[in-house]
């Protein structure tokens, strides 16, 4: 029989470059202490690079720069995918992913339905923060970023350029989840929205 190491190595070389892995991806190749002591072997082999605390990359090799490493947003993504659970971008980092804001925020912050908590990725930080169930309903993926970065500007604050480009963004959204999102925003925020219907 192969040991823990040796499965995990195998499965992992099986995986596209770039993927993340956890831990819990190979419970059933042995005890969680014994997997975990195989991942920090394959990590000294450098096939593994440890992204933030129990999350893994097998890296994408760049000729330039060496190791290509997930951003802070693609790591998010694995771990709601892995605790299913649900997230909204919020503040800065959605006034960012819609192009409202240059500054890419060094910390992502999260709005989530599971368990509020931090984790580093390199300099940056992803904070996942506890909120309703109200905040999560949003179908649309632009729409649920508008209602954020708005909420974000403030209610007076969003100038005549931010809205024009806000209702030609959510122009492309499906109408559906347009409709079914407007609701869900602040009534100031819903002026602006059916702006693009």
């Amino acid at each position: 029989m192969q040991s823990v190491e040796k499965q995990i190595e195998r499965s992992i070389k099986a995986k596209p470059k770039g993927i993340l892995v956890f831990p819990e991806d190979f419970a059933s190749y042995g005890s969680s202490e014994s997997v975990r002591k195989a991942l920090d072997r394959l990590e000294d082999k450098k096939l593994l690079i440890r992204v933030a605390q129990g999350i893994y990359v097998r890296p994408k090799e760049s000729k330039l720069i060496g190791s290509v490493l997930p951003s802070a947003e693609e790591v998010a993504e694995a771990i709601a995918k892995r605790d299913k659970i649900k997230t909204v971008p919020s503040g800065a980092y959605a006034l960012n992913a819609l192009g409202l804001s240059t500054q890419i925020p060094m910390k992502v912050v999260l709005l989530t339905d599971g368990s509020p908590r931090e984790i580093k990725v390199g300099k940056r930080t992803i904070k996942l923060k506890k909120t309703t169930p109200k905040n999560l309903l949003a179908k649309g993926k632009t729409s649920r970023l508008v209602i954020q970065a708005l909420k974000e500007l403030g209610n007076g604050k969003v100038s005549e350029q931010e809205e024009k480009k806000i209702i030609t963004l959510l122009k492309k959204e499906n109408i559906a989840d347009l409709a079914h999102d407007i609701p869900l925003a602040p009534v100031w925020i819903q002026k602006i929205m059916k702006k693009a219907l």
